[in-house]
């Protein structure tokens, strides 16, 4: 086909790990969790989220593994679907998802707690790589305040560095 082109994939090379867009409710009493797995792309299926009594709701993101243009705006359209008087929060969420949250203004909506996000190590010694969870009220606080691991060390024990620009990367927690 002379005139069609992929589309722009946040997140690895999709032609060989192309993963089914999924929505997982898990009621929890008062909260409910939604998992969010797969490829957030124009095959994403976002069907709205029908919290019944929940008067919170945590969308955890571990799942995800890329996301696109398209993907980020019907992301914007179904997370405004929910209602004004639930809490929501994000957990788990890995860099792709932090990225959004700080380049695309709406990602997330102002109230949203973020619990949880993953942030990216390196050994330079190594070449490993290992994604480190942080989480409020431990690595960080509400408002901003950073408490970084003393050490990440890889599987042969070496010491690694944080992988990100600490500015750019925790810009979305000081908002």
């Amino acid at each position: 086909n002379c005139c069609s082109f992929p589309s722009t994939y946040i997140g690895f090379n999709v032609d060989e790990d192309k993963m089914a867009f999924e929505l997982n409710k898990k009621p929890e009493g008062a909260k409910l969790t939604v998992e969010v797995t797969g490829n957030v792309d124009e095959d994403a299926n976002f069907q709205p989220v029908d919290v019944g009594s929940a008067t919170a709701v945590a969308l955890d993101l571990n799942g995800v593994t890329a996301i696109n243009s398209v993907g980020i705006r019907e992301w914007i359209k179904w997370i405004k679907a929910f209602p004004p008087t639930v809490q929501l929060s994000v957990l788990n969420c890995p860099k792709i998802i932090v990225d959004q949250i700080n380049m695309v203004s709406g990602f997330l909506p102002p109230a949203t707690r973020i619990e949880s996000f993953f942030v990216p190590y390196y050994a330079d010694a190594t070449g490993s790589e290992k994604m480190v969870l942080f989480t409020n009220g431990k690595e960080y606080k509400d408002g901003g305040v950073l408490d970084f691991p003393a050490e990440v060390k890889d599987d042969s024990g070496e010491l690694m560095e944080m992988d990100v620009i600490e500015a750019k990367y925790f810009k979305f927690l000081k908002v």
